[in-house]
């Protein structure tokens, strides 16, 4: 299949870059973690950020040994107030493990991110390595298709539309396109799953002339509907409802836990 070029940007200042790092490294301190991954996960992470578009930082962290040891488990999630437009929040490492053991489409995609702040090189490559391994393409498909439904459902149905929520239905019904197809885990950038995905010429032009001018405008801005993507959602909306998908098995933990174990070792003996 020939690929077709899609509008695409993933703006990181190199002055948000250093803010980011540097809220990583507070935040570090303050809890006695060590973070294993940071990543952009949002707009930008897609590929259509608005000028005004929050920096969505996600990051995956590992606590000493004694946090693990405890009858009551701790909070498992470090959230920091939105400040301006930077939020930034994090999964501890058994939290996330649970997550990719159920093979879970976020984080699959903050691992795919095309914007990483952090990763450590030893223990990010494996993280990664057993997502991928740990895909399940059932349990992916169900969540695109029930995000594009929701939100195509809330918000595309009134005369007038924001930009950005067309995306948010067309990204996720391309990823389960990508899965029907039998590709594997789907891309996070919007780019590559729309050029390897869509093949009518018409719609393709659409989809560029959305993204260029959600790319110019702000998070709120709206428009009359667009008429061919919304015909195009309908029909493949229905197409992928029609559509049911086989049996996967589920994950083996035991590399799951085998990696905590390690990582968690590695990191008390190192601190």
């Amino acid at each position: 299949m020939k690929q077709e070029s899609v509008v695409s940007a993933h703006p990181v200042s190199d002055g948000m870059r250093a803010t980011v790092l540097e809220n990583l490294a507070a935040l570090e301190q303050q809890h006695q973690v060590t973070v294993l991954f940071a990543c952009e996960s949002g707009s930008r992470g897609w590929g259509f950020a608005s000028p005004d578009s929050d920096y969505d930082v996600r990051f995956v962290y590992v606590h000493r040994l004694d946090w693990y040891l405890t009858v009551e488990p701790g909070r498992d999630v470090i959230e920091q107030p939105i400040s301006g437009d930077l939020d930034i929040n994090g999964w501890d490492l058994r939290k996330t493990l649970q997550l990719l053991r159920a093979s879970n489409p976020v984080l699959l995609e903050w691992l795919r991110s095309p914007i990483v702040y952090r990763q450590d090189t030893s223990w990010a490559p494996r993280l990664r390595a057993l997502a991928e391994e740990g895909f399940s393409p059932v349990r992916g498909y169900h969540h695109y298709v029930s995000m594009a439904r929701k939100n195509l459902r809330e918000h595309l149905y009134g005369a007038v539309v924001r930009y950005k929520k067309y995306l948010y239905v067309l990204r996720p019904l391309l990823a389960a396109r990508w899965i029907r197809e039998a590709r594997g885990v789907p891309p996070m950038r919007f780019a590559e799953l729309a050029s390897q995905t869509l093949t009518d010429r018409a719609v393709l032009d659409e989809v560029n002339a959305l993204l260029e001018v959600k790319m110019r405008a702000g998070e709120s801005a709206t428009s009359l509907r667009w008429a061919g993507i919304h015909a195009f959602i309908e029909a493949e909306l229905a197409e992928a409802m029609a559509h049911v998908p086989g049996k996967s098995p589920a994950a083996d933990a035991r590399a799951l836990d085998q990696y905590l174990r390690d990582a968690v070792l590695h990191f008390d003996t190192k601190t």
